[in-house]
């Protein structure tokens, strides 16, 4: 059996900025449908990735802020944290760790994101 992660909730309190933010992070954005007063959906990918995030109105119960520890990896963490950089999101220093390293980041609502090179830096 098959089974593969296609999509993670993200509880935010104001989508259009939740929206703006992921974009300029470099997320495509899928789908930006309003079903109803209720429920508003949008889905964001990131660059290569099979796996999407979605928020909204009316998508998750979780309070805004509250996700924590989502991670994204990328080949080369250099490049990654100019990238973000340059596009005006806030990043930590690298972070060198025994199993990879690792630039940090949170949305305008405090969730928090890591981005990791698997392969160290300094190995």
């Amino acid at each position: 059996m098959d089974i593969r992660l296609e999509l993670i909730g993200v509880p935010v309190s104001d989508v259009d900025r939740a929206k703006a933010f992921y974009e300029r992070v470099g997320f495509r954005a899928d789908h930006d449908v309003t079903v109803s007063d209720a429920i508003r959906f949008v889905q964001m990918t990131p660059p290569g990735s099979a796996c999407s995030i979605a928020f909204g109105r009316g998508i998750t119960e979780m309070v805004p802020g509250s996700l924590d520890n989502m991670q994204v990896v990328v080949a080369d963490i250099e490049e990654a944290h100019a990238e973000l950089t340059a596009r005006g999101i806030e990043v930590t220093p690298i972070d060198d760790q025994p199993w990879g390293s690792f630039v940090y980041f949170a949305d305008p609502d405090g969730n928090r994101w890591a981005v990791q090179q698997t392969t160290p830096r300094n190995a």
